[in-house]
């Protein structure tokens, strides 16, 4: 080897050590690797932030934006909560959200699957008394699995696809990746259907604040408007239909105030008093077309910007203390709404303004988000630890699944470039109101975006200096004794191998311009070299810092370090087993 060839291999090894070491973030650890080559020489001046320009960073900012939309449509979690109702088997359950994640995984970006599916399995492990943790692991697995389907699954697929382009001049389509991710992800359904039971049965999430504190028992107001599912339904059919989410604490008609019997029939403009979960009430209030109260309200004069929602809890010093909503006038001298109102120990029934607050209740207030903290100072009122509370938000239902399909119909045909269409979409998304301004913000993983800028020309330099086709002869001599199904499984362990170190994302810009070197000097095509690639470093199921599912589904499973290896090394086997095959017959080296 050279010296710059020798110094690209040394800034990458340190970068590993440096990656394992783990007191570093991984974004913070490419950003030294990046400024390493350029003090080095192996990176020049100004190719240093030419990866922030690449197409990848577009393509993986636009995608998570895309998932934010989907997610916040709660259409598919609405499916899934119907469906639930007749999947009452622990293993039905497990196999329903599996799979239900794992294709999810395919439409939009892995990570963002697998949260927006979280609650549904929380839910279901509470009506079926189980851990949590018997479901989440496998449903991070199917994820993982689910992100190798399509060309926007996971980053991995969109790296791999740009170095196609740029050996043969064309990169890999938005379903290239189907026949191979298709068939590895039925077969980890299979086994996640029986193999859950490896996993430890006593593993519990440390209690979190929201929990502690218990804030369940909310009671808000809702019109029911005319064409509304719950029109001439009575009580008890519309609580058996929502599944016991909420009560109907009272109904209110022509302002005179009536005890909802089982067998009273709701009219258009019935007002309702609704109790339970925030996010049980935004559910129903969503799925019946409800009408919140203060949701047609103007805001403030001067007032611009998103409107939002928060929670608080009343101080002992506040001047709500005592009044009501409707005496204080929250609206016309705060430009804020009342939504919600939580008493701990005590049922409500009251309509919102008519009910006196008192020290430690729980509120909702909605207004402009520039006012919402300005004016809890003034009413004497701490916001609690945030969480997402959609109650109160618009939903735009199946407008980002409309969207997302037409992006990936454009980029299926060829009719324009896949950083194109998803950039268009993922701004049609926030034009349309679909996912507000702050939440995409929100939704888009800046370490993510910075670790690929910054790692993209320290990666490239391997191809620079030559030092990817010193390392793909060795690793060409050393499989010239091998058949073609060994070189593709040796690299597929190799990706896998390396992926709970670098990052995935990390993983395939430094091993598919290898990869591609490999499969050169052993005379092979370079596609099933690139998807052994793309497949390896998509499947870390050895441990939670591999791969952003594994560490989101940690905490709330209450699970170790070692729990992952559990479930996860039998899975890995199979995926070497039933995906080298698959692989080579989709993607002959010949």
């Amino acid at each position: 080897m050279t010296t710059p060839q020798l110094l690209s291999v040394g800034v990458l090894f340190g970068m590993m050590l440096l990656f394992i070491w783990g007191k570093l973030r991984y974004d913070m650890v490419a950003v030294i690797a990046l400024l390493a080559a350029l003090a080095l020489g192996i990176v020049k001046p100004k190719e240093a932030f030419t990866g922030f320009s690449d197409d990848i960073v577009i393509i993986v900012a636009s995608a998570l934006v895309l998932s934010g939309a989907v997610q916040r449509s709660g259409v598919i979690e609405s499916a899934m909560l119907m469906l639930q109702r007749s999947v009452t088997r622990v293993r039905s359950q497990l196999l329903l959200l599996c799979a239900s994640v794992g294709f999810a995984s395919a439409l939009v970006k892995n990570i963002g699957a697998l949260a927006m599916m979280m609650p549904v399995a929380f839910q279901m492990a509470k009506k079926s008394n189980v851990a949590p943790a018997a479901y989440l692991m496998p449903m991070s697995f199917a994820s993982l699995l689910g992100g190798l389907i399509t060309l926007i699954g996971t980053s991995p697929n969109i790296i791999v696809s740009r170095v196609r382009e740029q050996m043969t001049g064309h990169p890999f389509g938005m379903f290239d990746y189907a026949p191979v991710g298709l068939g590895l992800t039925l077969m980890g359904l299979i086994f996640l259907r029986f193999g859950y039971r490896l996993l430890p049965r006593d593993r519990r999430a440390a209690p979190t604040l929201g929990e502690a504190i218990d804030i369940q028992d909310y009671v808000t107001e809702a019109e029911i408007p005319a064409g509304s599912p719950a029109v001439d339904e009575t009580v008890a059919a519309f609580r058996e239909r929502h599944d016991g989410e909420v009560q109907v604490t009272a109904i209110l008609r022509a302002g005179i105030r009536s005890i909802p019997f089982p067998d009273a029939v709701l009219k258009p403009e019935d007002l309702l008093i609704l109790a339970g979960p925030p996010d049980s009430l935004e559910r129903v209030i969503a799925a019946d077309r409800l009408e919140l109260e203060g949701a047609q309200r103007e805001a403030p004069e001067g007032a611009q910007g998103e409107v939002g929602v928060i929670e608080a809890v009343i101080g002992t010093d506040s001047p709500l203390i005592g009044r009501t909503a409707g005496r204080l006038g929250l609206h016309e001298r705060f430009g804020v709404n009342l939504i919600a109102v939580s008493r701990q120990g005590e049922r409500l029934a009251k309509r919102l303004g008519e009910i006196a607050l008192a020290p430690g209740d729980v509120i909702v207030l909605q207004g402009p988000l520039e006012l919402l903290f300005e004016r809890l100072s003034e009413l004497g009122c701490l916001p609690l630890a945030q969480r997402t509370l959609r109650l109160g938000s618009a939903r735009k239902g199946l407008l980002p699944l409309a969207i997302l399909a037409c992006a990936m119909a454009a980029t299926a045909t060829g009719y324009v470039p896949v950083a194109v269409a998803f950039f268009a979409a993922a701004g049609l998304t926030i034009l349309l109101g679909a996912l507000p301004v702050r939440e995409a913000y929100d939704h888009i993983e800046w370490p993510i975006l910075v670790m690929l800028g910054a790692l993209i020309p320290v990666s490239d330099s391997l191809r620079t200096t030559g030092a990817s086709q010193v390392i793909g002869d060795w690793l060409g001599h050393f499989a010239a004794i091998l058949p073609p199904w060994g070189a593709v499984a040796l690299i597929l362990v190799s990706a896998m191998a390396v992926t709970p170190f670098l990052n995935n994302a990390a993983t395939v810009l430094v091993m598919a311009p290898i990869a591609a070197t490999f499969a050169g000097e052993l005379g092979y095509r370079p596609e099933a070299f690139l998807m052994a690639t793309a497949v390896g470093a998509g499947c870390d199921f050895l441990t939670p810092i591999g791969h952003q599912c594994n560490t989101l589904v940690m905490g709330p499973g209450g699970y170790r370090f070692g729990d992952y290896a559990r479930l996860g090394a039998p899975l890995s086997f199979l995926v070497l087993v039933v995906g080298t095959p698959l692989i080579l017959w989709v993607w002959p080296v010949h």
